[in-house]
């Protein structure tokens, strides 16, 4: 077989190749992030944002991302990128989220917005294509993952219930929509929840929608004096070969009449799909609906509420290649994740030692004032 020596490497390099980057920020320059992002000024009270690693970190450069930094604030910033249309092909959206200030109440999710998002005016009223809420935090109750998507003027969610991680770890989320109507939303890596977007999602008002045109169907469909049923096309005909479509307009096939038939017996070589003047909608499927495709792609932000601060956002990505997004996972998130628990056990023993310390220098404090306490009230006795 000819591909059967091909180096890995060459493989490697036709893979991305293949794949389409509309979106990828690991914020490695510096201060040259704020050139791509822009921060809302729809409202004066909204928290800022600052580069930072946190205070661990598994890598002190590629580990820096995106940190809330004021208590009790809402945050809106968003990023601009070319339009696309992801019709017809997979869609994959993903980053890492930490919260490192152990979350209690607020949200670690991205949106993703249409090209003419007014970036400066970015709020929760802004509208969305795509909400992917990693982390959602909120008491002992909410501690989710929601995926939003938005069609025909409605925003619709997840039915399932998506559990997020609740540690102060960086943590990898990615959420997958394809063609087929079919999803996959992964932690770390790992898929943790899948399935069919026409049945996890919330459609009934869609699927109301879709029994009343089953009803108009059925309805014509009796209607024996519709000229569709009369007429049928001549499926054998091709366009001729002198055919200007400039000058003649587009060719249609010709239309040929309907033999009769008796007992349900179909005249051969008549197809009931090519009935010209009425085709029959999908009634059974929402695949006409178009659920996963969005036309005009062309922003993503973060718009959300924190009581606590100190959630770091990195490594954000949207491709149209799942092999693509884990590599590009396990090169940046995947690197750095062990060293990052490392140096967190490294500071809590640090800061246990430290505490020890402290509480043994007050005991060996309180010793000695008692000590001196007795030596006073000794000499005193002396003195009378």
């Amino acid at each position: 077989m000819a591909g059967a020596g091909a180096p890995v490497w060459a493989i490697c390099v036709l893979r991305v190749a293949l794949a389409t980057v509309y979106f990828q920020e690991e914020f490695l320059d510096g201060e040259r992030w704020r050139n791509r992002w822009v921060p809302s000024t729809n409202d004066s009270r909204f928290g800022h944002f600052k580069l930072s690693s946190g205070k661990f970190y598994g890598h002190i450069e590629k580990d820096k991302g995106l940190q809330t930094t004021q208590n009790g604030r809402f945050y809106a910033i968003s990023a601009r990128f070319k339009p696309f249309s992801n019709k017809g092909k997979t869609l994959v959206i993903q980053y890492t989220v930490k919260h490192e200030q152990k979350m209690d109440c607020g949200g670690g999710y991205i949106k993703v917005f249409p090209a003419d998002v007014d970036q400066k005016n970015l709020n929760g009223k802004s509208h969305y294509y795509i909400m992917f809420v990693g982390p959602d935090i909120c008491g002992f109750d909410i501690k989710k993952v929601h995926v939003i998507l938005h069609f025909k003027n409605q925003y619709h969610a997840n039915k399932k219930s998506i559990r997020c991680k609740v540690d102060a770890f960086t943590h990898l989320y990615t959420l997958i929509l394809r063609p087929d109507l079919t999803y996959d939303v992964k932690i770390d890596g790992q898929s943790i929840e899948s399935g069919s977007i026409e049945y996890d999602w919330n459609l009934t008002s869609l699927k109301k929608e879709k029994l009343a045109e089953s009803k108009d169907w059925d309805h014509a469909k009796d209607d024996k004096t519709q000229d569709w049923e009369k007429h049928f096309l001549d499926a054998s005909a091709s366009k001729p070969s002198d055919w200007n479509a400039e000058l003649d307009g587009d060719w249609q096939a010709p239309m040929l009449q309907k033999p009769p038939y008796q007992d349900g017996l179909k005249p051969e070589g008549i197809d009931k799909d090519i009935w010209l003047h009425q085709k029959m909608k999908s009634t059974n499927c929402l695949t006409q609906y178009d659920l996963s495709e969005f036309e005009n792609i062309g922003a993503i932000g973060l718009e959300l509420w924190q009581v606590r601060s100190g959630t770091i956002f990195d490594n954000f990505l949207i491709t149209d290649d799942e092999e693509y997004a884990e590599n590009f996972g396990k090169a940046t998130w995947g690197e750095t994740k062990g060293p990052e628990r490392e140096m967190d056990a490294i500071q809590a023993k640090e800061e246990v030692k430290k505490a020890r310390e402290e509480d043994e220098e007050e005991l060996l404090a309180g010793r000695f004032n008692g000590n001196e306490d007795f030596f006073n009230r000794f000499h005193r006795q002396d003195e009378l």
